[in-house]
């Protein structure tokens, strides 16, 4: 006998994609429906269309009341991951959106880019910087904006002298497209209609601007408004606003209230224990963790600033220990019956030279970046050391699947002078913008010293320490070595890569796509191919 009925199957079809095969999609229009049906699915032998019908659709509240239970009873913070929604915020700052995506499981984040963007526009005729309450309510207000548009005005006013000088050092004449039909030819073949020629001349101004922008963007403080788009599940957002509560930030207060506000027009029951009893008792525990750690760092630790840029390796096992790791776990899965230990003891007694031919022959297979190494070499970590301007920081704090720690932002460490600020004579002015940050963000810091992060330049050094696997490294290394990326963040990843090659000569062959070399027009040939792969759909 069919399990529905004629008059069922036209109700269900209202809510699922299917009402006779056994794979079939959710489509009922309510989220927390969706999730709690998810839920309640592992409770019971029923399918999942017959829950549906015998328990959801008469019961208009099922799902609420489902999670009310579940969540707030039984504390079962699984169920929270079955409700998803997607939250835009816009016009927060760099300090909120950093602590917004630190947040690395559950969560996933689009942001408004620096480098095709430019940051020089008004409104209501100011410029877009967060102004703090704490600050603009205090003495510091008049010197706070004074610096924060200060930096504006430099970045504003330099935006046209940087492109003009970027187009002049690599003209367009040497950036047209390539013949096809020969690969060994160097020369750089005619345009040969208007469509080309409007093709070629796109490229080249988006190349060569976003060129510019990435060299000014060490003018923008840390207060610079920007938008940012969060796809993520219920208990991801759940600890987010959790963290934003607990801050000693404004804004980032602000920011969880308004929030939550949100998603309670979407996944309402999956969000409530951010801020009850519970979510205010969570608050209390990372507030306490943080003020017990400030006393004990301040007892324990001297201050003494970096001076200049940091990419160092400071912790990682010997490569004959990593070997013997890597390859145990290579061979554990595909294995007899037996234990670890077993398998490790066994690879210890392979010699050296039958270990680095097996790691050639997985280093072989790779044919392409995104043919990622298998887990196994997930069982090797580096620590890396790092201080690096905090433009480049917020490019590899995109990393999710790795540990990262980072302190305050400040001016101690000194900041970055691209070489291009010199050559277009802007240098005086660069290094003054610097100069009055620094003085600015050291009056504030003595009264409020998370405050005082929002008039810091992008181009200011910033220490941070990342602890990453193998795998983990080959990702962030050969995706961040890549032509079009830029110049900051390439010459780190360079570095890292380096280092480990050092350490384990070896183990380093199975990040075989790192690009060591030097690039004048990052994006170009970037932007080529994706012409060239659009110009082809269209045929």
């Amino acid at each position: 006998m069919p399990e529905f009925t004629i008059k069922e199957k036209r109700t269900l079809s209202d809510h699922f994609s299917n009402t006779d095969d056994n794979v079939f999609a959710i489509i009922t229009p309510r989220q927390v429906d969706r999730g709690a049906l998810m839920s309640r699915y592992s409770r019971t032998d029923k399918s999942m269309r017959r829950i549906f019908l015998d328990e959801f659709l008469k019961n208009k509240n099922r799902g609420e009341e489902f999670y009310d239970r579940v969540l707030l009873e039984y504390g079962d913070d699984s169920v929270a991951e079955l409700g998803e929604a997607q939250i835009a915020i816009e016009g927060l700052s760099n300090i909120a959106v950093k602590k917004i995506e630190d947040r690395r499981i559950g969560l996933s984040y689009l942001e408004k880019s620096s480098r095709y963007v430019t940051w020089n526009k008004k409104e209501n005729g100011k410029y877009r910087f967060y102004r703090d309450e704490k600050i603009m309510n205090s003495k510091f207000a008049n010197m706070y904006e004074d610096s924060c548009n200060f930096s504006f005005d430099i970045y504003s006013k330099n935006i046209e002298p940087m492109v003009n000088y970027i187009r002049e050092k690599y003209p367009i004449e040497k950036y047209s497209f390539k013949d096809s039909t020969d690969r060994k030819e160097k020369l750089f073949y005619k345009l040969k209609n208007e469509r080309d020629i409007k093709s070629a001349n796109m490229i080249y101004r988006g190349s060569t601007k976003a060129k510019a922008l990435d060299i000014l963007r060490g003018l923008l403080p840390a207060s610079t408004l920007t938008n940012v788009g969060i796809t993520g599940n219920g208990r991801a957002f759940e600890y987010l606003l959790t963290v934003l509560g607990s801050s000693e930030l404004d804004e980032e207060q602000k920011l969880a209230s308004k929030i939550k506000n949100e998603l309670e027009t979407t996944i309402k029951s999956f969000v409530k224990r951010a801020d009850d009893k519970y979510g205010k008792a969570f608050q209390k525990y990372l507030k306490d963790v943080k003020n017990k750690s400030k006393l004990i760092t301040i007892k324990e630790i001297k201050s003494n600033p970096i001076k200049g840029t940091i990419t160092k390796l400071v912790d990682y096992k010997s490569e004959k220990q990593a070997l013997d790791t890597i390859i145990t776990s290579i061979m554990y899965e595909q294995s007899p019956s037996t234990s670890y230990q077993n398998i490790m003891q066994q690879v210890k007694k392979i010699s050296t030279k039958r270990k680095i031919e097996i790691i050639n022959e997985f280093t072989k297979i790779r044919t392409n970046r995104r043919h990622r190494p298998s887990r196994a070499f997930e069982n090797i970590y580096y620590t890396f050391d790092l201080c690096n301007n905090f433009g480049m920081f917020r490019d590899f704090h995109r990393h999710r699947a790795l540990t990262l720690e980072r302190q305050l932002l400040t001016t101690d460490h000194g900041y970055v002078l691209p070489k291009e600020i010199k050559t277009v004579g802007l240098e005086k002015d660069f290094k003054e913008c610097m100069n009055n940050t620094k003085i600015t963000f050291e009056k504030i810091r003595k009264k409020l010293p998370e405050q005082s992060q929002y008039v810091v330049n992008f181009a200011y050094n910033y220490p941070y320490f990342m602890k990453l696997n193998l795998r983990e490294a080959c990702h962030l290394i050969e995706l961040r070595t890549i032509p079009q990326g830029h110049i900051d963040y390439r010459r780190v990843a360079q570095e890292m890569y380096k280092q480990i090659n050092k350490v384990h000569p070896n183990l380093s062959k199975i990040m075989k796509f790192v690009d060591l070399k030097e690039y004048d027009l990052e994006r170009f040939e970037s932007e080529k191919r994706t012409e060239d792969k659009r110009q082809k759909i269209k045929k």
